[in-house]
């Protein structure tokens, strides 16, 4: 179940705020500058669904961002717990880092957890199947899939030879929740 928890950024023992209601999620997190909305499949999918199928099915919501943000590439990425690397692609961005261009994540099964470090609060998303996830450019977060990682996911981006992680340097991701599955 998708949810956002809202920390103090030196406080990762207590949230100020959690938030369950979808619609009260995508309220909280516009007002510090993060699309979140949800998105229907206009078809059912297979199985084990091809990258085409999938694009299909959501083709008008992907079309529709293409149009309002401009990017230019889109792909599909799918981890299970059996994938050999996936540990390492876990760590690849458990630490707080930035992008120069946005990260737009739609989860069209499983789940992940991304936490973004806006001012002075992290704000813990939990994005589970249906969710759209688009962090601005430039905004530190981590992102975790946890130890048996399960899901599929459009990516949507400006330019995706750009998209490289900043690492800041700081520890804080490490003093806050991981994702358990």
């Amino acid at each position: 179940m998708s949810n956002l928890k809202v920390f103090r950024d030196g406080h990762p023992e207590q949230p100020e705020q959690i938030i369950n209601d979808k619609l009260a999620m995508a309220e909280e997190l516009a007002k510090v500058g993060i699309r979140y909305e949800q998105w229907q499949a206009v078809g059912a999918l297979t199985e084990q669904p091809s990258q085409e199928e999938v694009l299909d099915v959501y083709r008008r919501e992907i079309d529709r961002l293409i149009d309002e943000e401009g990017y230019q590439s889109v792909d599909v990425v799918s981890m299970t717990p059996e994938h050999p690397q996936k540990q390492a692609a876990r760590e690849k961005f458990l630490e707080e880092h930035s992008h120069s261009e946005d990260e737009v994540r739609f989860f069209v099964d499983g789940q992940g957890l991304f936490s973004l470090h806006i001012g002075e609060r992290i704000y813990e998303v939990l994005c589970t199947k249906g969710d759209l996830i688009s962090v601005p450019a430039n905004t530190p977060h981590w992102f975790d899939m946890g130890p048996n990682p399960n899901f599929t996911a459009i990516r949507l981006f400006n330019n995706p030879e750009g998209w490289v992680a900043n690492f800041t340097g700081s520890d804080i991701a490490q003093r806050f929740n991981r994702l358990e599955n």
